[in-house]
């Protein structure tokens, strides 16, 4: 077994015994660097673009959402209410919505914005010569089809009725819609500028949110600067101010001497926080919209067989696993809807019982020690987890082989079916059971969309489609829970838990929150006072 599952995770221990030393020579730094009234953040690289079109990472969409504006958003609650949308109205059928935009929208540059100005956004971002990886955020609007290829000159599906009324004709009812028009993909953007910048309009865009871009230093930081014009509730704060930290003993280091205001917790050293007298309580969390689990390949042996997917499930102790190793960061995941998402019951399915594992084994006829390849990224964390998994796969049978990737290669290998079982997480696009069950486990999403695992049924794709095309929320739940529930009889996924989130906050930081969708954080709430100094 890992020594990580007798103590603390080694690189934790070391970062306690190094970190004193190194603020010890980084405690004389002041902060006359800062900007006055601005709040520091770090991110670990640069967003690759600001466009809302094209961004696909948390960290553009983060930074994006606080730049432009959509018709609805998600607030901290996950409820769907108005933002540049005031109401809205949906036909009985559930095809059409007839959108009524605020008159008060302005974008950065001066202009209104009308209606118009979302046909032109939406168009965009289907167009077949712009490539965007976000069409599918869309693909559900009436005429979508022929318009991404190319067999319609306009997308009929959206239509602006007058300057302030929006119509969206959706081509079959789709229950997340809503959901899906929180998206940065589905962010208004002034033709005029995108016309006028061109490929830099994502590294100077233009838009409607609460801040703009002041200045981006690549690979340095990024800086926003408040508005105070916005139409919503206007920033508190001068700006925001991101620094590009890639280390996270830096970015702690930064942290803890004051020239960082609030920090993502780096998995090292959580512990140390949690258990300090000084910061335990300045930690803030939030239920993340997330699952980590360990996805088993279901067209390969041993793993097409469903007998031997429930062995493994039972070989692993994952209630111990999340206590010690993980040092209880998350919730235990009863299947793959996270627990604040899901609105029906459910049992947890896989209690450690090595015996039982054993059984099944015996039952599928797989004669042990069965041999199966483990893909892993390298992340450090990562390789602690699965010596763990290992450890406990190896006594119910398994012969389990560790194959460390980095990022790209192993996505790669996970697309192409190489794995016969693989480490992962799954965060939500948006706040709907649906994001959670159609890319992960329909039979069209196999490979790249979502679905690694390989695994078909065509119940499981009937259930999904149902609660798709469902108009009410509780016929909704009926199919999901179905689906859900057999996808967990069947455990193409063995499902361990799903993330907390949690931030760390200077004593001159109030009114900070951790959100759970990363388009809800506006930036609007925070209030910074000046910093007073590194405390001892």
């Amino acid at each position: 077994m890992s020594c990580a599952c007798r103590g603390r995770p080694w690189h934790a221990v070391l970062w306690g015994a190094v970190l004193p030393f190194i603020l010890l020579v980084l405690c004389g730094c002041n902060q006359s660097s800062r900007k006055s009234g601005y709040v520091y953040f770090r991110l670990k690289a640069d967003p690759t673009t600001l466009d809302p079109a094209y961004v696909v990472d948390v960290t553009g969409g983060g930074i994006a959402a606080k730049l432009f504006n959509g018709l609805v958003r998600i607030d901290a609650q996950l409820r769907i209410v108005p933002d540049i949308a005031e109401r809205w109205e949906v036909s009985p059928d559930g095809r059409t919505y007839i959108f009524h935009l605020r008159n008060d929208v302005k974008f950065s540059h001066g202009r209104k914005v009308n209606a118009t100005d979302f046909v032109y956004s939406f168009s965009r971002v289907l167009a077949p010569e712009n490539h965007c990886p976000n069409r599918w955020v869309l693909e559900k609007i009436a005429g979508a089809t022929d318009f991404m290829e190319g067999r319609a000159g306009a997308l009929r599906g959206v239509e602006a009725l007058d300057a302030y009324t929006l119509r969206i004709i959706l081509e079959r009812p789709f229950s997340p819609f809503l959901s899906l028009l929180s998206m940065p993909a589905a962010y208004v953007v002034p033709r005029e500028k995108v016309e006028e910048l061109g490929d830099s309009f994502g590294f100077r865009p233009v838009g409607t949110g609460p801040y703009v871009l002041k200045e981006w230093r690549h690979n340095e930081e990024l800086v926003l600067e408040g508005r105070s014009e916005y139409y919503g509730m206007p920033p508190q704060v001068r700006g925001l101010v991101y620094r590009i930290i890639p280390e996270d003993l830096t970015a702690v280091t930064e942290f803890e001497t004051g020239n960082i205001d609030i920090l993502s917790i780096p998995a090292s050293v959580f512990g140390r926080y949690a258990r300090s007298s000084r910061w335990k309580d300045r930690i803030m969390a939030s239920e993340g919209l997330n699952t980590y689990y360990l996805g088993l390949n279901c067209e390969m042996p041993p793993f097409d067989s469903p007998l031997v997917r429930r062995a493994v499930g039972h070989a692993i102790d994952i209630r111990k696993i999340l206590a010690t190793l993980y040092e209880g960061r998350g919730r235990l995941a009863y299947g793959p809807v996270p627990d604040n998402l899901r609105r029906w019951k459910m049992a947890f399915s896989f209690d450690y019982d090595p015996q039982k594992a054993r059984t099944l084994l015996e039952e599928a006829g797989a004669r042990p020690p069965v041999p199966v390849n483990f893909y892993i990224t390298a992340d450090q964390n990562v390789v602690d987890m699965a010596e763990v998994i290992q450890y406990y796969l190896q006594r119910a049978g398994f012969l389990v082989r560790i194959k460390q990737l980095e990022w790209s290669a192993f996505k790669e290998a996970l697309n192409n079916g190489e794995a016969h079982m693989f480490w992962l997480s799954w965060w939500a696009d948006y706040p709907d059971p649906e994001n959670f069950l159609y890319p992960l486990f329909h039979s069209s999403n196999i490979g790249p969309a979502g679905n690694r695992t390989r695994f078909r049924n065509s119940e499981v794709d009937r259930l999904i489609e149902m609660g798709q095309a469902a108009t009410s929320r509780r016929e909704r739940d009926k199919y999901y829970s179905r689906a859900e529930q057999l996808v967990v009889e069947l455990a193409p996924w063995i499902p361990f838990w799903h993330r907390n989130d949690y931030i760390i906050v200077q004593k001159w930081v109030r009114r900070a929150g951790v959100y759970p969708i990363y388009s809800s954080d506006k930036g609007t709430e925070i209030i910074v006072s000046e910093p007073s100094g590194t405390e001892d």
